[in-house]
């Protein structure tokens, strides 16, 4: 019960910033398109805020129907395929305050940043099964906010202020983690990996250990590049080509999973669809080549612990 109502109210807050947003946008006479991109963030607002919004009191029959959320994915898609979503501007004296801070902070202001994933991993690691990782993430995303008002001495309508303007910076990117998330469950249930199990059959050699590893550790970066997530990439590749090539063939469960899960983050490092790895930070980094800016430095590297995933499976699991 303390799991779904602290879920529930984290997507709330997630609503809550999509409505400052919005209220913004609208009173922007200047906007290049403002009332589009203000619906955009509208229909976000009420997708996150009410789509499950009875899990707050223990009531999951008060939501929004998914037909009625499918509708509004529709209409975002829409939105954004016209390019109808656009940038409006921003605030001077918050964009001088952030200068401003930059300069006095210095590389301190990594802290707050560092405490994320610090923060996740003791809340996870004590409360993982009464709260779950996504109420960790939350906790630590509050416990970096309150250090980083505290180092910049900031407020907290700046704060809220600089969030939207990077909400806005990344546009309808920001929604493509959980539309390709649910595209993969789709593909799962759909026996996607059945099909791709019975095409491979006749492309690796029956009993070639060495073969199901390439193959799989390969498919599971590739899928993860088409899909941006290897968690949504991970039930189709393993169901077609890690079960019947690899484990059927005497690997170790476990050691097959886990590297093949991270085999997919090696196609996560390479493909613009991991928005809130690759496009996320060109945003927070104000780098001129919004898509491929961080994904040129990254290939090399990807490509090298691909190679390692396979040659740790191969010796590893069998």
């Amino acid at each position: 019960m303390l799991k779904n109502t602290l879920t529930e109210i984290l997507y709330v807050l997630v609503g809550l910033v999509c409505l400052y947003s919005t209220v913004k946008i609208v009173r922007s006479k200047d906007h290049p398109s403002r009332w589009p991109t203000a619906l955009f963030w509208f229909i976000l607002f009420i997708v996150f805020t009410f789509s499950r919004v009875g899990m707050i009191w223990g009531d999951a029959k008060v939501k929004i129907s998914d037909t009625v959320i499918g509708y509004l994915v529709i209409i975002l898609a829409v939105l954004s395929a016209l390019k109808l979503v656009k940038i409006g501007k921003f605030s001077e004296s918050t964009i001088e305050f952030k200068k401003e801070s930059a300069m006095k902070i210095g590389n301190k202001i990594f802290i707050p940043a560092l405490s994320l994933g610090v923060v996740a991993f003791i809340v996870a690691q004590v409360w993982a099964k009464q709260l779950g990782t996504l109420i960790a993430l939350g906790a630590a995303a509050l416990v970096a906010s309150i250090l980083a008002l505290a180092f910049t001495r900031g407020k907290v309508s700046d704060m809220v202020e600089d969030g939207s303007r990077l909400l806005e910076m990344i546009g309808p990117v920001s929604i493509l983690p959980q539309v390709l998330a649910a595209l993969g469950s789709v593909f799962a249930a759909a026996g996607v990996g059945k099909l791709i199990a019975s095409g491979m059959s006749h492309v690796i050699p029956q009993g070639n250990i060495l073969a199901g590893v390439i193959v799989y550790c390969s498919g599971m970066a590739l899928f993860t590049m088409i899909m941006g997530n290897a968690f949504a990439a991970f039930a189709v590749i393993t169901a077609g080509i890690g079960l019947p090539f690899v484990i059927a063939q005497g690997g170790n469960p476990v050691i097959v999973s886990a590297l093949g899960l991270t085999a997919g983050y090696c196609g996560t490092l390479m493909t613009p669809m991991a928005a809130n790895f690759n496009i996320v930070p060109t945003a927070i980094l104000e780098i001129e080549d919004k898509r491929w800016g961080v994904i040129k430095n990254q290939v090399p590297v990807a490509l090298v612990m691909l190679a390692l995933h396979m040659v740790l499976m191969y010796l590893w699991a069998f």
